[in-house]
């Protein structure tokens, strides 16, 4: 085969640009510590790097922005509770101070100052929030768990379900004794007969309320008596047997509900008498024998406008108790307090205060059973955590109004307290000194004493219980704490495993598209060798011609 000088020249050429091309290469290399510059080099490695990528992006966006968000509202929530837990242990503690024998007036005074302090701090951590969206409040981020201001025109229509454990035991005290402030009128003043009345009740969650469901208004059978205003309530059961004056419960489809053991759900019906205040109620018993004196006929309840309360009557509480019944009670609120709870959080109701724009919030669905709403955070592929705690695990709606309860019952008894002490220090006039008024004051310190004697021992008597009522709370919230630590520990553990993946995707898709520094150098170093030898080459290729052997 003959070479001919222009097929030497041509392949030295393509030699010396293919060593050329491997140097450049290399030299890229160097600058990147890449293996590929574009994906035509190797597609098998660009494809596995494209994969180990978008596998470490994924991961990134867990690990680097949503575990930690998750972190960081369950720690708000945390804190949230804890600070909870601590007001409740203090409102324990001054019950656990208050239920003794012993208490002076200013022990008294103190209790009430920091019970009212501690009111103020009630529900105040459950408006805590996590850059701005509220941690309590489920899907209502951008609202707050309570009125932060007295809100005077806002109307809600509530509906609230209480089983049979929410009866409790209470004393209502009628026909208080009114001080004289002069001599006319220790002498000529009329002496109370402070009465006590033992009722069962159903609180609800709110006082001030405008007006129960099927609320209707009778005149007085004479004229110039007073309208006699009442509504029915309606307590439900399972049970084998209808009984008289029950109907059943049926479903949307118009079935009877019935519970595992085929029990049939019945309801019954009471009447209830409407009174704006415990005054109005002791006022309305016209037997001159008991006037001023609180009075349910068997059968019935009575309800109490301005504390919110049911208050049954003997025989009706016994049926309730001993058929596990549940009642309802549908209301109109017009009106709330700043620090009052929101009651979409605990309750199906609407919101009317716009009549144009109606808001129906859902709490229940129809079996009754509570709508939780759930915060999901992806944390990992395929894995969700909830993060939020909604309001009604952790905040008792009655807690508020158990320390209201405490508040009144030592201010009553203060009161009362304060009325001996007085009444004592007027037997010691001059103004008073006469036989007539000694005697008369003698009877109106009896009457102080009795009413005396009844705030002390309500007093104790709600000490006593409301330390139950708070490790009860305490328990609850207790619960709720012991959830939000074991979804962080969850999140602790998928946290580890992200880091993890995150350390063994960025080893792979290193050492699927980087090279040592070093190995690069020795390849370069060679390449460039190559590369200059062929030079070289090519520089001796054209010396020697023919016509010098000629």
């Amino acid at each position: 085969m003959r070479i001919t000088n222009n097929m030497m020249m041509h392949n030295t050429s393509n030699n010396i640009n293919g060593n050329k091309i491997n140097v450049d290469k290399l030299n890229h290399q160097m600058s990147s510590q890449k293996k590929i510059q574009r994906p035509s080099e190797d597609p098998v490695i660009a494809i596995r790097s494209l994969r180990f990528r978008s596998t470490l992006s994924e991961i990134e966006q867990y690990y680097e922005r949503n575990i930690p968000d998750a972190e960081s509202w369950m720690s708000v929530t945390e804190t949230a509770i804890k600070n909870m837990e601590n007001i409740l242990r203090d409102i324990r503690t001054q019950c656990d101070y208050g239920d003794n024998d012993y208490l002076k007036d200013e022990d008294r005074d103190t209790i009430l100052t920091q019970l009212a302090k501690l009111r103020e701090q009630v529900y105040a951590e459950g408006n805590a929030d996590y850059a701005g969206r509220t941690v309590f409040t489920g899907y209502r981020t951008n609202k707050k768990l309570t009125f932060m201001v007295d809100d005077p025109n806002t109307n809600y229509h509530i509906k609230q379900g209480f089983s049979y454990n929410a009866l409790e035991e209470h004393r209502y005290y009628s026909d208080q004794v009114t001080m004289p402030t002069t001599k006319d009128e220790v002498l000529t003043g009329s002496i109370s007969d402070p009465k006590e009345g033992i009722f069962n009740r159903i609180r609800l969650s709110y006082g001030e309320i405008e007006s129960l469901d099927g609320q209707t208004q009778t005149p007085g059978a004479n004229p110039g008596d007073p309208a006699t205003t009442t509504a029915k309530i309606k307590y439900s059961f399972f049970s084998a047997v209808q009984e008289p004056g029950t109907t059943p419960v049926l479903d949307k489809d118009g079935n009877p509900v019935t519970d595992a053991d085929g029990r049939t759900k019945y309801e019954k019906e009471i009447e209830v008498t409407i009174y704006d205040s415990e005054k109005d109620w002791a006022a309305a018993n016209t037997d001159p024998d008991h006037k001023n004196e609180y009075k349910i006929e068997d059968g019935k309840a009575v309800f109490l406008k301005d504390s919110g309360e049911l208050v049954l009557a003997d025989d009706v509480a016994a049926d309730i108790r001993s058929k596990k019944a549940d009642v309802t009670v549908g209301y109109n609120k017009t009106g709330f307090d700043k620090g009052e709870l929101r009651p979409e959080y605990y309750y199906d109701c609407e919101n009317n205060t716009d009549p144009q724009n109606q808001i129906v919030y859902k709490k229940f669905d129809e079996d009754g059973n509570e709508i939780h709403q759930d915060i999901n955070y992806i944390v990992a592929a395929n894995q969700t955590i909830t993060v939020n705690t909604n309001a009604s695990d952790v905040f008792d709606a009655s807690l508020g109004r158990d320390v209201d309860a405490l508040m009144d019952a030592v201010r009553f008894a203060i009161d009362a307290n304060d009325k001996v002490k007085r009444l004592k220090e007027m037997k010691k006039m001059e103004e008073y000194s006469s036989e007539e008024c000694q005697k008369k004051l003698d009877d109106w310190l009896e009457a102080a004493n009795k009413e005396c004697d009844y705030a002390n021992t309500n007093m104790q008597k709600l000490y006593n219980s409301y330390i139950g009522r708070c490790d009860v709370y305490l328990e609850k919230i207790n619960l709720s704490l012991t959830t939000v630590g074991s979804k962080g520990q969850s999140l602790d553990l998928i946290k580890n495993r992200m880091s993890n993946q995150q350390t063994t995707v960025e080893t792979l898709k290193s050492t699927n598209e980087d090279r040592e520094l070093s190995d690069i150098i020795i390849d370069y170093t060679a390449a460039y060798s190559a590369y200059e030898a062929s030079l070289q080459a090519a520089s001796k290729i054209n010396k020697n011609t023919l016509l010098n052997y000629i």
